[in-house]
């Protein structure tokens, strides 16, 4: 479900409105000193401690509430933090409510964006529980706009995520992405089934050959922005569902296996953010949208496969299938030249267990371009992990009949191997980052509800603008 749109307004402030103010336990005491005497005495009596996650309300004269105290533990003004406010949402009541006179203008804005991320429920094929309708106003229009639009895109990833297989194969990746440029003005353009053989994309073609009719291997090109400005392409693993292939993976492993397009869930997102803010960039968004399946024609442990850049990969896993199709999209993104090139992908496993679920995997050869990542990530809150692209473990993706395997002979460093593969496709003279995102929080968390998740969306929007200087 969209978030609501009227849940966030730059309307001004009226009779009525309820008035939330941040109280860290550090600020406590002088909070309640600008209380009334009846309303310290009920705040005291409730047992507000200012614990994060925990709220007060207070009420005027008339009895109806006009101030709720919202409890920030350690973290006083200012706050990065974007989920200080997202816990208390579903405990408030209907009404319209405005930020304390106090709360500074990045506490507002961080805050803003919880409140509205605290709205999202992925409603598609469950009725929804009824909403209270609340709103927060007061925001200046041009933060307001601003949070409106980042919502929007973590919602669209979470939707994306979030929709199974069976409605969510690579023709709806497609349509999203042709709904996109419809939107923005962009051009889309889609090579499918073994058209893509025609085109050299070979890699693509065969990790989804095995698909059901409709359910072809494609891949997806949009392009927006003058041709003169700084040239940006974000690259997507769009596997909608991935079984294993031939070696196939089990029930546990397979289960969650329709958030294996997160990565081109990201760069949609990704790309709406950038059209949407209309940055003044040459955007290109390439996915590689498969199903890898089971079928008489699944490609098989053992064979040898072409790409796009004429290097020829053995295949010693058909489940690191997201390797091949990302390859051959950086081998064509790359015969532009970009000034910056970004992929998104749920590539290993390894990651996680390196890094767990909440950390993307970030891997770049570029030290100017990993700064303005961590720079992005520590500002807006959103983590980013850099890891190392240790060029000593390049042997382990030798082949002795190929140029290359698509997996590392021993299974150790299984991120760092699949990383280094994607390098062989990417020129050494193009700034790059690849992340290994998890798409998917396993619990619900303030804002955060089980299911699909945008992970370091926020950081990387960020890192553009200052990396291209936007």
């Amino acid at each position: 479900m969209p978030i609501p749109a009227n849940c966030l307004s730059s309307a001004k402030a009226k009779d009525g409105t309820i008035t939330l103010t941040p109280v860290s336990k550090k600020s406590l005491d002088d909070t309640l000193q600008r209380l009334g005497k009846v309303q310290r005495s009920w705040v005291l009596a409730s047992g507000f401690e200012a614990r994060q996650g925990t709220f007060a309300v207070v009420t005027g004269k008339t009895g109806k509430i006009n101030r709720v105290l919202i409890g920030t533990g350690a973290q006083s003004l200012p706050i990065e933090n974007p989920w200080w406010l997202a816990d208390t949402v579903k405990n408030l009541p209907e009404g319209d409510f405005v930020f304390d006179s106090n709360v500074d203008e990045n506490s507002a804005e961080t805050g803003a964006l919880g409140w509205c991320l605290a709205h999202y429920v992925f409603d598609r094929y469950k009725k929804p529980p009824k909403v209270k309708k609340r709103r927060l106003v007061g925001l200046p229009k041009t933060p307001c706009a601003s949070v409106k639009r980042t919502a929007s895109a973590v919602s669209k990833v979470r939707d994306l995520v979030n929709t199974p297989a069976e409605d969510m194969g690579p023709s709806d990746l497609q349509d999203a992405a042709e709904a996109l440029a419809e939107t923005y003005g962009a051009t889309s353009e889609t090579i499918v089934g073994d058209d893509l053989l025609d085109m050299n994309l070979p890699a693509i073609h065969a990790v989804g050959r095995a698909a059901a009719r409709g359910r072809e291997p494609r891949l997806i090109d949009l392009q927006w922005g003058p041709a003169d400005a700084p040239k940006l392409t974000l690259v997507g693993k769009g596997v909608c569902f991935d079984t294993g292939g031939l070696d196939l993976k089990p029930s546990a492993g397979m289960r969650t296996m329709k958030k294996d397009m997160g990565g081109a869930a990201h760069a949609l997102a990704l790309a709406e953010l950038i059209m949407a803010s209309k940055l003044k960039v040459n955007l290109r968004l390439l996915i590689s949208a498969v199903e890898n399946s089971v079928s008489a024609s699944s490609y098989r442990p053992g064979d040898v496969i072409n790409t796009r850049k004429g290097l020829t990969v053995e295949i010693g896993n058909t489940d690191a299938e997201g390797r091949l199709v990302l390859c051959d999209a950086l081998t064509l993104a790359c015969e532009q030249s970009p000034d910056l090139l970004l992929d998104f992908a749920t590539l290993t496993g390894a990651a996680r267990v390196a890094l767990g679920a909440d950390l993307p995997a970030t891997f770049t050869n570029n030290d100017n371009l990993w700064r303005a990542l961590e720079d992005s990530a520590n500002t807006t809150q959103d983590p980013l992990w850099r890891m190392p692209l240790w060029a000593g473990y390049n042997k382990d993706l030798s082949s002795q009949i190929a140029d290359l395997s698509n997996v590392g002979g021993d299974g150790f460093a299984g991120a760092i191997t699949a990383a280094l593969y994607l390098q062989n496709f990417v020129k050494s003279d193009v700034a790059w980052a690849h992340f290994d995102v998890f798409a998917w929080n396993k619990k619900p968390r303030p804002g955060r509800p089980g299911g699909g998740e945008a992970q370091g969306l926020r950081a990387v929007y960020s890192a553009v603008k200052s990396y291209l200087s936007i």
